[in-house]
């Protein structure tokens, strides 16, 4: 079984302490990072080191991220293909619009509505894992999403803890 750490919508500037802190914590036992943009900066990647990460960049993103990052990707993990993109636009109809993109993917992994989201629909898993830091929702907590590929591909969405 490979565990995948996904996350998006971090909006920092640079990673502090604290950042670092919560991915010790939500990340510990994860040795594949996928971040599906708006990092903001590339350094926000320095806090995954150690591990095998895939990044896109987001429409926050500095150029720097524009110049160094895809707007999508492929990843093949454990025998399943996962499209990773950011994602634009209306929220409505999403996965159609995601699904145009990566034709043929297991899994799609997005951001950008900073709402999250874990379902599959017709063969393919989507998730969003919300946003990490809680930016942008008012006070929500932060989410993230653990996908495990094995014989089979699940998620689940989780709340990054407060202190």
């Amino acid at each position: 079984m490979t565990r995948i750490g996904i996350l998006s919508d971090t909006h920092l500037i640079r990673p502090d302490e604290h950042f670092r802190q919560l991915v010790e914590i939500c990340f510990a036992d994860v040795p594949i990072i996928l971040h599906a943009g708006d990092l903001t900066d590339l350094s926000v990647l320095e806090a995954f080191k150690g591990r095998e990460v895939h990044a896109v960049h987001g429409n926050m993103c500095h150029c720097s991220c524009k110049k160094m990052l895809p707007a999508k990707k492929i990843i093949h993990i454990a025998g399943f293909d996962i499209g990773l993109i950011h994602g634009t636009g209306l929220h409505h109809h999403m996965e159609d619009q995601l699904l145009r993109e990566f034709d043929h993917a297991d899994c799609i992994v997005f951001g950008h509505t900073h709402r999250p989201v874990c379902h599959r629909l017709y063969e393919t898993m989507f998730i969003n894992p919300g946003s990490f830091l809680g930016s942008g929702r008012y006070g929500a907590p932060g989410t993230y999403a653990i996908l495990e590929a094995g014989e089979t591909i699940t998620g689940q969405i989780l709340e990054v803890p407060r202190f």
